[in-house]
């Protein structure tokens, strides 16, 4: 009998930093409020398509869902634990990008904002709060 094999599943998440909003001195970053469970703020990301690499799937996620298009920075960290996303098992490469412009919500986002670190939107979907925290520790 043939065993079956369940994998996790790839995932993109994008760090946006962006420097030149509108009434804004410091820099923020962008995150979403997602339109579909689990419901909460977000980085932008998702699913990476077969035949896809990371990196243009976090160009291709942040275009869907804050309409900016990016330019990657650097690969952050990956997150894997096996719970961070509640719909399945996810594995999660963050990446740092910056952008210019002003974010506007689309695809499977129902708003979207550009933020300062001392100010973040609550709640937080998925293990969202803790890679900020490591972000935060990263940049300071």
């Amino acid at each position: 009998m043939a065993e079956h094999y369940r994998n996790p599943v790839p995932t993109v998440d994008i760090i946006i930093e962006i420097e030149d909003h509108p009434g804004v001195g410091d820099k923020k970053i962008v995150l979403i409020k997602r339109k579909n469970p689990p419901y909460g703020w977000a980085i932008p990301g998702g699913f990476v398509d077969y035949g896809e690499t990371l990196e243009a799937a976090a160009v291709r996620e942040a275009l869907e869902e804050t309409s900016l298009a990016v330019t990657l920075v650097r690969q952050f960290h990956t997150y894997s634990e096996p719970a961070r996303d509640p719909r399945l098992h996810t594995i999660s490469t963050v990446f740092i990008a910056k952008a210019r412009g002003v974010p506007s919500a689309a695809d499977d986002a129902a708003e979207a904002g550009a933020f300062s670190l001392d100010a973040l939107p609550a709640p937080m979907a998925f293990d969202h709060a803790q890679i900020l925290r490591d972000y935060r520790e990263m940049k300071y």
